[in-house]
């Protein structure tokens, strides 16, 4: 899927968010790193797409009807072998049948779990009307919810640019290294950066883009969840 054949799908069936496959290839064709993730539509092509994977996978139900998966049973977490990716496969469609039966399913995403020891922060990207397209940083949890710890610079900006967005949020010292905690890949976070905005400026359709989490390591990031909000262009 090209990122022109994903969105132009979507407004064709008059949709307003990527489904969460359509947005994880969107932001991966900008080389941000992602989980792997594939989706399935058996349980035993969701198995098979766990041992190609890696274990440990999620299982997500995927539906343009269901907006918190977790509501209604449509997600199970840390599964480690082909069984138990079976077994979970068939209790989501169980769970979603009998909590939304009038849903269309458009399948279940199998993903890779991030490895642990991640520190968590956000990457979005949104689009002014006056301003055009702008990028956001901050660190995620409590920093963003609770003291909206965030940074912004309207595109066209510098990777120069994109370290001082990292620089300016107070929680910074987190990904320099505390408490023994080595220092966090700055380049890494750098490169998402700057991809979000390359995929923003590219596509004007995109009204909304946010990475939360991206978990930071001493070597490397990975954007965890993508969500992407479509806006046809006027005129």
């Amino acid at each position: 899927m090209t990122p022109r054949s994903i969105i132009e799908r979507a407004l064709a069936e008059n949709r307003s968010k990527l489904l969460e496959h359509e947005a994880l290839a969107l932001v991966e064709h900008y080389r941000v790193p992602v989980p792997g993730y594939r989706l399935v539509h058996s349980s035993r092509e969701a198995a098979e797409a766990a041992q190609e994977i890696g274990f440990p996978v999620v299982l997500k139900i995927v539906s343009p009807d269901i907006v918190h998966k977790s509501d209604v049973g449509g997600v199970v977490v840390g599964l480690e072998t082909p069984e138990e990716v079976e077994k979970a496969y068939d209790e989501i469609l169980e769970n979603v049948k009998k909590h939304k039966p009038d849903a269309n399913i458009v399948g279940v995403l199998v993903q890779g779990m991030a490895p642990p020891g991640g520190v968590e922060v956000v990457v979005g990207g949104l689009r002014d009307p006056v301003f055009g397209p702008a990028v956001m940083f901050g660190l995620g949890g409590i920093f963003i919810e609770v003291f909206r710890d965030v940074s912004f610079r309207v595109s066209p900006f510098t990777r120069r640019d994109a370290v001082e967005m990292i620089r300016e949020v107070r929680a910074y010292r987190i990904l320099r290294g505390i408490r023994g905690q080595p220092p966090r890949d700055i380049e890494a976070l750098v490169d998402i950066i700057m991809a979000v905005q390359r995929l923003m400026e590219e596509n004007p359709e995109v009204k909304e883009l946010d990475l939360n989490p991206v978990l930071s390591y001493p070597k490397g990031a990975i954007a965890v969840d993508a969500r992407v909000i479509l806006e046809a262009p006027q005129g």
